[in-house]
């Protein structure tokens, strides 16, 4: 059987005001036809479908018009869970319908998914909380999925039915894994796992967070979840929420990040992916990481003379710009106006390097670079003169997480 793996659509996401709906609808386009040309049986999207909790409903309607497009009537299913962007009732509300069309979502970690029977021969044989078991149309052995959604780590211990606060959250993880690989995961199908849960490899250094995304790490305090606890059963790891295409696994047992379809932040590498894997009852053929061509290329530029911004910026029209204008004074408006006149995308940010420079250097600035939650400490410790305490920080995750909902 062949699978597709991709991850972190964000529809309806902007950059800085610029939507960029008609990027994304050019990109799932492509991953589309990916799919009908690879003959792919099974689509794996790992979450963060939308980028919002409440999408416009543009972006609503891309969504379900490329995923149903995705299963081809059936001929391939498509399981998608909820990330750490999504609503998990907005997610699962339009299961019914979305089953009729060769659609499982799963919205949260314990979700039991609905039926599916289609006339391809596409059916839901088995399910659990977190898990199902599939009959594929070309496929003549069962596919096993193993299916975590995003939830902070309060609300993942709830539904994993951890009491014990003081509890490890890795360990339940490990735990509620291994219970359904023992029960439902044997080597006479395909064995998968796809979840939004921040991992890497033990005593490596976490790969970063991308720019302008909602750290998983500060959203209630949840832990890092290592490789070493996904089952020996699992062949193939399906992973969301990092933005770049990252390989985890080994040839015997595959795990990565796909990446997000086209890039959604200045710092991000340019090249996107997704991930097409061969795989049989105990065994992988093939990993292949197919190149994605849409989407506009994100830039940061610095120049210290408007002209060759103007000269640079006329030639390079196809691209999203952070241009960085260093200048002894500030810029005059008719500079600005200039440059945004040869450019339909570009973000200047004045670089003041004269008397003036020196004179606001002297001055209490905020380092806007820091995340939300090291800009609350720094606020805190201004304002009562100490570091807020360990009961401060738990109730200032909880109102991030809340506000996410």
């Amino acid at each position: 059987m062949r699978i597709l793996h991709t991850s972190d659509w964000h529809l309806g996401k902007q950059l800085l005001g610029i939507s960029r709906l008609d990027e994304q609808k050019e990109v799932l386009a492509e991953i589309c036809s990916i799919a009908e040309k690879e003959e792919i049986d099974l689509v794996l999207l790992a979450g963060d479908l939308f980028d919002t909790y409440n999408p416009p409903a543009e972006a609503t309607a891309v969504f379900y018009k490329y995923l149903t497009k995705l299963t081809d009537g059936g001929k391939r299913i498509v399981v998608a869970i909820a990330g750490n962007h999504d609503s998990p009732e907005r997610i699962e509300s339009p299961d019914p319908l979305a089953l009729v069309n060769g659609i499982i979502f799963t919205g949260y970690p314990n979700s039991v998914p609905g039926n599916l029977d289609m006339e391809s021969g596409a059916k839901v044989i088995k399910t659990a909380p977190g898990f199902l078991e599939l009959k594929l149309p070309r496929v003549d052995f069962p596919v096993r999925v193993i299916a975590t959604p995003y939830a902070n780590e309060y609300r993942l211990k709830k539904f994993l039915g951890i009491e014990d606060k003081e509890s490890r959250l890795e360990e339940a993880v490990r735990d509620f894994w291994k219970e359904l690989a023992d029960k439902h995961c044997d080597k006479s199908g395909v064995n998968l796992l796809v979840t939004h849960l921040f991992m890497t490899k033990r005593g490596e250094k976490p790969p970063e967070e991308p720019e302008e995304e909602k750290p998983i790490l500060q959203l209630g305090g949840a832990q890092i979840i290592h490789t070493d606890n996904i089952p020996d059963a699992v062949q193939y790891t399906a992973l969301g929420h990092l933005h770049g295409r990252i390989k985890l696994g080994t040839d015997q047992k595959a795990v990565y990040y796909s990446g997000a379809p086209i890039a959604y932040g200045f710092g991000e590498n340019p090249d996107k992916y997704v991930i097409v894997t061969d795989l049989e009852p105990d065994g992988i053929y093939e990993v292949k990481e197919i190149k994605l061509t849409r989407g506009k290329k994100l830039e940061r530029i610095r120049f210290d003379d408007v002209d060759k911004a103007v000269e640079w910026l006329t030639e390079n029209q196809d691209k999203i710009v952070e241009l960085t204008l260093a200048s002894e004074n500030y810029i005059k408006a008719s500079d600005r106006k200039r440059i945004s006149s040869v450019h339909p995308n570009v973000f200047i940010i004045p670089e003041i390097t004269g008397e003036i420079a020196g004179s606001v250097a002297g001055e209490n600035k905020i380092n806007l670079d820091k995340s939300l939650t090291d800009l609350f400490y720094d606020f805190f410790k201004h304002n009562s003169g100490k570091e807020p305490n360990e009961e401060i920080k738990g109730i200032f995750s909880e109102i991030l997480a809340a506000d996410d909902e």
